[in-house]
């Protein structure tokens, strides 16, 4: 194991090793108006009986098949009293609309991305139930506003297929927020999206980034093979929840594209060894987080919940331990999870759900 993935990964587990003894939300004024309501106050759909029904399916049909197998009782976490199942049949032939995920990682994605050396499992998984899979590349370091803009180039570069919009846009950690901000800031590129989902999303910001610095961040440069650049500066300070915040409050998102919050909400015990101390951190202010977020600040205002994902912040969406077994068996040692299962799961879940709403 080599040093520089050693330091990067300790430093990383902690959220950019922010270690002051400060409050993570300081004293301030200056801050949009805040409530803390229930889901349905707060306008959000609860889709989580249905997406239950959905990921049981998926993994009951061809989830031992699959990598990191786990029952799904043990894949989602109930929080409170979920919505009645619905009993419907679940589909699993191939979809017929051929949605196309596209997944936005998070800060420091772009500079570990070849050191994790991704199997393409997840891509060759959706192939096969008729969905594809592309990766929009954003600058690891760099903040929304940056990557908004790369998004918008990314996604008019494609090609634009004829009849209804075919792109479910999937952000993880930071990608879910510089989806937004792309979202909101060019309109032109909204007839080409069919949804958006935050899977893991830094939807209001993370309190641990708010004593963190940019040069933190700045350690996922040292990763074997990492070819990211400092980028604008900005990728913790987009991060911050003053930030996310008022983001939110000043750019409401457009009322006609649908969008979907998948939370991870995992069991303590489920938290990897290298994200401990930043979980123990954020505990201060809330037990219910996943190493690096606290489970409310996972969801788009006015957007559909699917559900508590049993998984800390890395696991949803890195195989770490999978192409490195050292690191995962010292470091991240509850890295595995169905993420192939998972990955399909979302995609018949916004299908389906799309297609009621056409009706």
């Amino acid at each position: 194991m080599r040093a520089p993935v050693t330091l990067s990964l300790a430093c990383s587990g902690a959220l950019l090793c922010a270690c002051s003894s400060s409050p993570l939300i300081a004293y301030s004024a200056d801050t949009p108006p805040l409530v803390m309501a229930n889901a349905r106050e707060a306008g959000i759909d609860d889709g989580r009986a249905r997406f239950r029904e959905i990921y049981c399916a998926v993994l009951d049909a061809h989830g031992r098949e699959l990598p990191d197998y786990r029952s799904c009782d043990e894949a989602l976490t109930r929080v409170g009293t979920e919505p009645v199942p619905t009993s419907r049949p679940v589909g699993l032939e191939p979809s017929s609309r051929g949605f196309i995920a596209v997944f936005v990682g998070g800060i420091g994605y772009e500079c570990v991305h070849a050191w994790l050396e991704p199997a393409g499992t997840v891509e060759r998984h959706l192939a096969q139930n008729g969905y594809g899979l592309r990766s929009v590349r954003v600058d690891g370091l760099s903040s929304s506003t940056n990557n908004a803009r790369q998004i918008r180039d990314a996604l008019l570069a494609m090609p634009e297929a004829a009849g209804a919009a075919r792109l479910v846009l999937v952000g993880y950690s930071k990608g879910a927020p510089d989806i937004l901000e792309a979202i909101v800031t060019y309109p032109e590129i909204r007839d080409r999206v069919a949804a958006v989902v935050s899977a893991s999303g830094t939807i209001a910001g993370s309190p641990l980034a708010n004593d963190a610095e940019q040069y933190q961040a700045a350690m996922f440069r040292h990763f074997p093979d990492a070819t990211c650049t400092e980028g604008d500066g900005g990728g913790v300070e987009s991060l911050r929840t003053s930030v996310r915040r008022s983001w939110l409050a000043a750019n409401p998102l457009p009322t006609d594209l649908p969008f979907y919050s998948l939370v991870t909400f995992p069991d303590p015990a489920r938290i990897s060894a290298v994200l401990k101390s930043s979980y123990r951190k954020l505990s201060h202010i809330d037990g219910r987080n996943d190493g690096q977020m606290i489970f409310y600040d996972q969801v788009i205002p006015g957007s559909t919940l699917m559900g508590y994902v049993n998984a800390d912040h890395w696991a949803i969406a890195l195989p770490i331990a999978r192409s490195h077994e050292h690191i995962g068996s010292w470091f991240a040692t509850e890295n595995a999870y169905p993420r192939e299962a998972l990955a399909e799961a979302i995609m018949r879940f916004v299908e389906e759900d799309l297609s009621g709403k056409a009706k």
